[in-house]
């Protein structure tokens, strides 16, 4: 019996119930190559070491931080060779710190935005609405917030 054969014995449901996260997800994240394909037992069961739980718990804790799968993908990079300088995985860090202040601030003021359309809603009927008046109109705003196509806040 091969050292990995000994030491995988987690299944997928297994995995997944661990990271907290979907079956379906950890087959994309091997499809896309950051998780590494797992051992398959007699029966073609995927079968999962405590290293590939701890690299799919990495990912997962990365995407909560927003990182961009190619970020991750750099950072486990990273992670594989310690020898190495930080410098990288500091930028990267730096790269995602920066894109959350800008969408924290896009957001601050969509909700300044908001705040200001319904505070001046009269409360009456929907054709004398302000909510529905500055909806109708982007002119009416009192700031710019740009959305991307399908009309999410942009990035």
């Amino acid at each position: 019996m091969t050292e990995k054969k000994r030491k995988a014995g987690l299944t997928i449901g297994g995995l997944a119930r661990r990271a907290a996260t979907k079956v379906p997800t950890i087959r994309y994240y091997e499809t896309i190559g950051l998780m590494p394909e797992p051992f398959r037992s007699d029966g073609n069961q995927r079968l999962y070491d405590p290293d590939q739980a701890d690299r799919l718990m990495f990912i997962r804790h990365a995407r909560e931080l927003g990182f961009s799968v190619d970020a991750i993908r750099s950072l486990l990079a990273l992670s594989d060779r310690p020898d190495r300088s930080c410098e990288e995985a500091d930028r990267l860090a730096s790269e995602q710190l920066a894109g959350v202040r800008s969408r924290m601030l896009r957001l601050r003021a969509l909700e300044v935005e908001l705040e200001r359309m319904i505070q001046s809603c009269r409360h009456g009927d929907v054709a004398a609405c302000r909510v529905i008046e500055v909806l109708g109109d982007h002119a009416l705003c009192a700031e710019d917030h740009p959305v991307d196509r399908e009309g999410a806040l942009a990035r």
